[in-house]
This record gives C-alpha cells, sequence and structure tokens, in this order.
C-alpha cells in the first residue's frame, strides 16, 4: 500500500443534528460539530449544555457557550415536532418503533483558491429526505413524503435567501475563525504507522494514526497505481484526533506466487 497526502488547502465546517424517537437508551437529540472533521464542539438533551470537545475552542467564552446552548435547546424542541410529523406522513404514527430524523449542514473552503461549498440536508431514518440546492435556492424532494416540506420551503424565498447568505458568508467566516483558533492543531501533519494483514484471498493495508483526514491510500503494481480488485475502506477518526483507513486488495493465486 502506498500514501499520498493531499495539502490541506481545503477546511471544512459540519454540524450533524440527530433525533430520535422510541424506546432506546440513547439521547432525544444530539449536536455534534466537526471542523476539518474532527469533532469541536457537543451538545445533547440530557445534559442540555453545549461543550467544546478541543483545547482551542475554549478560547470562547461563556457568550459563546451560552447563545449556542439556548438555539440547541430550541433545534430540540423542533427536531421533536419535525419527527412527529415525520411518522404520520410515513404513516407510522402509531409505530413504538426507533425513528430517528437527521440534519447535515456546514461549508468548505479553499484557503488556496478562496473558493467555497454550503450544504444543507435532511434525512430520515437513513434515507435522504430533502436538501437546499445553493445555486437554485429550491429544495431537492427525492421521496414523495418529501414533497409537501419542499413546495412549503420552496415558498420561504426570505428564508433561503438567509440561508444562502448563511452557507457563502456567515459559515464561512466562523469556520475561517474556528481554522485560526486551531491552527497549531489543525494544520499539523501526522504520518500514518502501515500494517499489512493476509488473509487468502485478501491483503488488507491498514494506515492509522494520520492527520490530516484526507490521505490516499493506494495499493500499486510495477509503481502504477492498481483499482481492480480493490476494495476501499471508509476514513474512519480515532480518539486521539488522529485518522484511519484500510484498502483490501483480493488477489488471484498467481499474484501471491509472484509476489
Amino acid at each position: 500500500g502506498l500514501l499520498h497526502t493531499a495539502s490541506a488547502a481545503t477546511h471544512s465546517l459540519k454540524y450533524f443534528y440527530t433525533a430520535v424517537s422510541g424506546d432506546i437508551d440513547y439521547p432525544e437529540f444530539t449536536a455534534v460539530g466537526l471542523v476539518d472533521n474532527g469533532q469541536f464542539m457537543y451538545f445533547d438533551s440530557s445534559t442540555k449544555t453545549a461543550v467544546p470537545k478541543t483545547e482551542w475552542m475554549k478560547r470562547e467564552g461563556a457568550d459563546y457557550w451560552d447563545s449556542q446552548t439556548q438555539g440547541l435547546i430550541g433545534e430540540h424542541q423542533t427536531f421533536k415536532v419535525n419527527i412527529q410529523t415525520l411518522k404520520d406522513r410515513f404513516n407510522q404514527s402509531k409505530s413504538t418503533g426507533v425513528h430517528v430524523f437527521q440534519n447535515m449542514y456546514g461549508c468548505e473552503w479553499d484557503d488556496e483558491a478562496g473558493a467555497t461549498e454550503g450544504f444543507y440536508q435532511f434525512g430520515y431514518d437513513g434515507e435522504d429526505f430533502v436538501a437546499l440546492d445553493l445555486k437554485t435556492t429550491k429544495w431537492i424532494a427525492p421521496t414523495p413524503q418529501a414533497v409537501i416540506t419542499k413546495l412549503k420551503w420552496d415558498s420561504n424565498t426570505a428564508n433561503n435567501e438567509y440561508l444562502k447568505n448563511y452557507f457563502t458568508q456567515e459559515c464561512i467566516d466562523w469556520l475561517k475563525k474556528y481554522v485560526d483558533y486551531g491552527k497549531s492543531t489543525l494544520m499539523r501533519t501526522v504520518p500514518p504507522s502501515v500494517s499489512l494483514l493476509q488473509k487468502t484471498p485478501s491483503v488488507t493495508c491498514h494506515a492509522t494514526g494520520f492527520y490530516p483526514s484526507d490521505v490516499m491510500v493506494s495499493w500499486q503494481k510495477d509503481g502504477q497505481d492498481h483499482h481492480e480488485d480493490v476494495e476501499y475502506g471508509e476514513t474512519l477518526p480515532n480518539d486521539d484526533g488522529t485518522f484511519q483507513k484500510s484498502i483490501h486488495l483480493t488477489m488471484t493465486p498467481e499474484d501471491r506466487k509472484n509476489n
């Protein structure tokens, strides 16, 4: 396995809100914030308090955390109502099973080219529900149950303009601020430790402990990247803020003989 590191020119700010209903030992509402795919804040409906998850985020004072907390307590109530609305819409109003409503939003900024991108999407029970197309400021509804929401939200042009402005300006300003706060951590590079695990007929290259997250791992054959019979695992976070990734190669008996 070979590794290439892409330069950390693209920075991202992402928030994940998750609401659950039903008999489950998990907070009714959680919010997680990530900068460059590393967690920097957390909130849940059990503690009702937004907290920093990195040293550099402690630079924000009590006012910031109070306002985050109040906003997320409000989001919890909104999501509670939304999950009930969706259960009704999917004919699950009597369902006692577990249902999940999620929101993922945020922005990306290329600190060299200056290009920016924003995203705002919702999911229900693991499927896409509705997403904002920032180019047209219209909502995309991939399921019939989402069409009502799309039409209602499309008609709220003032809010859609606000969202467009938020994702192209305000979100980017926050991202730049956080990147500046955490630059000694976020701009570091840590090489991975790599191990090979052989389990006939496949060989796995496992890279771990690297930072930033956008390391490319590839198999090479005769000096060329080899993509045939290769399965790429997801990049996953480690507890210490670094990342890990696996890449599996299925080998023919002939390949094994020659290597």
